[in-house]
């Protein structure tokens, strides 16, 4: 597999973290390290995505866009700058 050279940028605690490893014989590399992580990471979205896929299918489909600005509304914004809603009857 093709790789490419990048730059990242990580905080100090995390790299020494890294380098202790693959002084440990744990890890082949820094990059190794790094190039697993991101796998891993790229699973777990995929895993998530598949997830949700499936409780969507099962609750009656995508959102709709009332439901995703009420979700966006609740999961992104700092709990005192929310729009205040009417509660929802069950």
């Amino acid at each position: 597999m093709a790789t490419k050279k990048v730059t990242i940028t990580l905080q100090a605690e995390q790299l020494t973290a890294i380098r202790a490893l693959v002084e440990a014989r744990s890890a082949d590399s820094v990059s190794a390290f790094v190039q697993h992580a991101v796998a891993v990471s790229l699973n777990d979205v995929a895993g998530w995505g598949a997830l949700l896929a499936s409780a969507l299918d099962k609750t009656g489909g995508p959102l709709t866009r009332a439901e995703r600005t009420w979700a966006d509304d609740v999961l992104l914004k700092p709990a005192g700058k929310r729009k205040k809603t009417k509660a929802r009857a069950a």
